[in-house]
């Protein structure tokens, strides 16, 4: 794999792709650990996120380097903190969605590199984030968001985070498969996430506002096709400036890089490639050409950058979204098969050699 492959013809060049996957690796402590930047906190989504962009960019001791952390860092009961910050725990709840997602990481980078012997290494990680996702089980189907520290399970669960959730079981099921396990127990699981994220709406908190919510059941295959479509568009009017991206919340003149990625992946994965080529290009305006990253976010009315922050997270968001486009990597599956990505001859399709 090149990173000739992983540009976007006209508007993200091989040089800046190199770049912004070198902006990652600044990110990463010397134990693995992948702080939002340097001196912030981590958490254990947005560290697996910036793994994976650290896999699709070449960088692969990097992104063991990081599930590594995770395997060590990992609590008994199979979590981790939502906040910790050069290894304090700043948050000691843990948050399900968070701790899954390390299922999805560890098969992208598998997905990447076709290399078996990583899923082997993570597999007792993985097993354990899942058994922990599975005491926060809702009597609907859900994910309870959140799991304090004192071990109470919260009484409500959110769109994007079961969304997420679901996908990652999807990983954590393929994974088993690959290895030669059958966890049945885990299928149910993301059977169940699904039918209540599309039957059960009152399950769910009302986050109608976060753009992430409109777009993440697209985004993990929960709703695809022409229910998909029509979902995207259905809002696209409150959450898209029209051509800079799109805004976090509908209430506020605020775009952000990793949101407008994601929903580019998940317009990519509905086949609406032009439309999602076009925002690619869009978002650009939040690039920094000198360190390579990306801010967070911009307050288009006002013309400021906001906040003054340039994550790990929101650079990889951006990388995965080309990927998602050139379909460059083996990868880029995770987008387009919302997991269920093809591994033809034992092999992952389109891993890097």
């Amino acid at each position: 794999m090149t990173l000739a492959r992983l540009a976007v013809p006209g508007v993200l060049s091989a040089e800046q792709v190199a770049r912004t996957g070198q902006f990652i690796v600044r990110q990463q402590a010397p134990d693995g650990a992948i702080p939002w930047f340097v001196g912030s906190h981590l958490d254990p989504w947005d560290h697996v996120e910036s793994a994976m962009g650290l896999s699709v960019t070449g960088h692969h001791a990097g992104a063991v380097a990081a599930y590594d952390y995770l395997a060590r860092t990992q609590r008994a009961d199979g979590s981790w903190p939502m906040a910790t910050r050069e290894g304090r725990v700043e948050e000691a709840a843990a948050d399900t969605n968070q701790s899954l997602y390390v299922a999805t990481g560890v098969w992208h980078h598998y997905l990447v590199t076709g290399q078996t012997d990583v899923l082997a290494r993570f597999w007792p990680t993985v097993e354990r984030a899942v058994r922990f996702a599975l005491t926060a089980m809702l009597p609907s189907g859900a994910l309870a968001w959140a799991v304090s520290k004192a071990g109470a399970v919260q009484d409500f669960a959110l769109v994007t985070g079961s969304a997420s959730a679901a996908q990652s079981l999807e990983c954590a099921v393929l994974i088993a498969e690959r290895l030669g396990h059958d966890r049945t127990d885990w299928r149910w699981a993301r059977d169940g996430i699904h039918r209540a994220l599309r039957e059960r709406p009152d399950a769910f908190a009302d986050r109608d506002r976060y753009s992430m919510d409109w777009y993440y059941p697209v985004l993990c295959g929960i709703v695809r096709g022409a229910a998909g479509l029509a979902r995207l568009q259905q809002s696209s009017d409150r959450f898209v400036w029209d051509g800079r991206g799109c805004r976090c919340v509908a209430d506020e003149p605020w775009v952000t890089a990793a949101e407008t990625a994601e929903l580019i992946a998940a317009l990519d994965a509905l086949g609406e490639n032009a439309a999602a080529t076009a925002m690619f290009e869009q978002v650009q305006f939040l690039r920094d050409e000198e360190s390579g990253g990306y801010w967070t976010g911009k307050n288009i009315p006002n013309d400021e950058v906001y906040p003054i922050e340039q994550t790990g997270w929101s650079a990889a968001a951006i990388l995965l979204a080309a990927d998602a486009l050139t379909q460059t990597t083996g990868g880029a599956a995770i987008f387009r098969d919302a997991g269920s990505c093809l591994v033809r001859d034992g092999v992952a399709d389109g891993a890097a050699s």
